[in-house]
């Protein structure tokens, strides 16, 4: 924790598509919670002309398209809100935001910037005076494209910070049903002498979404589902549900957990990318009722991006020997959907007969994470009546707004714990170096396999759960996903 409250907030990008829906939203609600320091001033930085008034009014008009502004928070709020208008990557650019930011530095910087634009800023803000040796960064993924792009980036952030204040984001981890899944494991002698390959049988986690690639198909179109969602978000979802307990909830004592079970990781190669990889393109289809179409008509030609992908990852410990984690993630899919299922295995031995024996299935715990946050535990129960014994399936319900109702308050932006942690000077929740370079050379040996194996995407209807093969890739096993 610092020993000093931040007094200084840049927030590069200011124009940009984040910072209207997610940061300034997120620094709003927390001043109307009262958890910003008295004094930070937020201070934005964007190529656009305009001054701090100008600015002032479109945040105001962003915030009122997304809730009901408080006339008294708004005032504390707005008086914190500068501007300055500027390119951080050349001299000019850092002149002008020293100039706002004043002796000292800055505390913290968040870069809602293209990565390919942090090593030029870092190096010019870093010169001006800017940046100085307190001063907090926090990186927005991508942290590059590949390994090799990912350890320039962080080498030319590394050169102008330490470790400890380097903030690298993934916005999963602040959403509060992702934390709890922290809690649920360790916090609770009933989980985790289970969570073994002796009584799990399977894991899965899918990512769906019914946008398409839309206006960002110059950068999707060069990463690809595999890099945009896939090395970031699901890699860290598997590493919370995959990871030894930590010694304690220090940041480097989870992330060193996590690290290990990324380095655990199966490497694919050319003979196992076509049985456990399936790769995918949507066409023209219809989505929620509408119709959508191809990816390759928004692009405008042909490329062999995909839009979907489906793996079968594999730990090799001895908590996850033979164990199967069943990946997928999509663009223009049937519903919008973030989920972990852990299936456990059925019973060893059944001691009901007739048609009780039919009803039996094996125990399965779904976290939810969007569009709904919930923890559900299905078990098994007598259904009521005084004939022979029949089962059936009941869920028990771990979600704090049924349970709670109203008084269980507002649901978060992820960003808001975030941005919180960031500002107090919390790693835990933020990626470090060696995690983001153990996803890339897990992810590059992925890509590397499919061109070695010439593995094409295949089309599916936009609307649909992606091509037949992500059916294969688990019923094979004798498995199904959780639709």
């Amino acid at each position: 924790m610092p020993t000093t409250d931040p007094t200084t907030l840049v927030i590069l990008g200011a124009s940009g598509d984040l910072a209207r829906r997610m940061l300034l939203p997120s620094l709003y609600n927390l001043d109307a919670d009262g958890l910003l320091p008295a004094a930070l001033r937020v201070i934005g930085v964007a190529r656009g002309a305009g001054d701090a008034g100008r600015w002032r009014d479109e945040v105001r008009e962003g915030l009122e398209s997304r809730c009901d502004l408080d006339s008294e928070v708004w005032a504390r709020f707005s008086a914190r809100l500068d501007y300055c208008a500027g390119d951080v990557t050349r001299a000019d650019g850092a002149a002008c935001l020293k100039g706002a930011v004043g002796e000292g530095g800055a505390s913290l910087i968040f870069f809602s910037l293209s990565p390919s634009l942090f090593t030029a800023a870092c190096e010019t803000l870093r010169a001006g005076g800017v940046i100085e040796g307190h001063t907090r960064l926090v990186l927005e993924k991508p942290i590059g494209r590949d390994l090799e792009t990912s350890r320039t980036i962080n080498d030319a952030v590394g050169a102008v910070a330490a470790e400890r204040n380097i903030f690298r984001i993934d916005h999963y981890l602040g959403k509060e049903t992702v934390q709890n899944l922290i809690a649920l494991r360790f916090a609770n002698s009933l989980f985790e002498p289970l969570w073994t390959s002796q009584t799990i049988d399977h894991v899965q986690i899918t990512v769906a979404e019914t946008q398409g690639v839309g206006d960002r198909w110059p950068y999707y179109d060069d990463f690809g589902a595999i890099r945009d969602m896939l090395q970031n978000h699901m890699l860290q979802l598997l590493c919370l549900v995959a990871m030894e307990p930590p010694s304690d909830l220090e940041p480097d004592a989870v992330r060193n957990e996590k690290v290990k079970v990324l380095r655990s990781l199966r490497p694919f190669t050319r003979a196992s990318a076509p049985v456990e990889s399936v790769r995918g393109q949507y066409t023209a289809g219809a989505v929620e009722g509408e119709a959508v179409t191809a990816y390759l008509d928004e692009v405008g030609r042909l490329t062999r991006t995909e839009t979907f992908v489906a793996l079968t990852a594999r730990v090799d410990n001895w908590r996850w020997a033979g164990v199967p984690f069943f990946l997928r993630t999509g663009k223009r899919m049937p519903e919008r959907r973030t989920e972990i299922v852990i299936q456990f295995k059925p019973v060893p031995h059944s001691i009901f007969g007739g048609a009780a024996e039919a009803d039996l299935v094996a125990n399965r715990l779904v976290i939810a994470l969007q569009p709904d946050e919930d923890i559900s535990l299905t078990i098994m129960n007598k259904r009521p009546g005084l004939g022979d014994i029949r089962l059936q399936p009941l869920p028990l319900s771990l979600s704090l707004s049924r349970t709670l109702g109203e008084d269980g308050g507002r649901r978060r932006i992820a960003y808001e714990r975030l941005l919180l942690d960031a500002l107090r000077g919390d790693q835990t929740l933020f990626v470090r170096r060696d995690e983001v370079e153990a996803a890339w050379t897990f992810v590059d040996g992925v890509a590397d396999a499919w061109d070695e194996a010439d593995l094409a995407p295949r089309p599916y209807p936009a609307g649909s759960w992606g091509p037949p093969g992500a059916f294969a890739l688990i019923e094979r096993t004798g498995r199904a996903w959780n639709d």
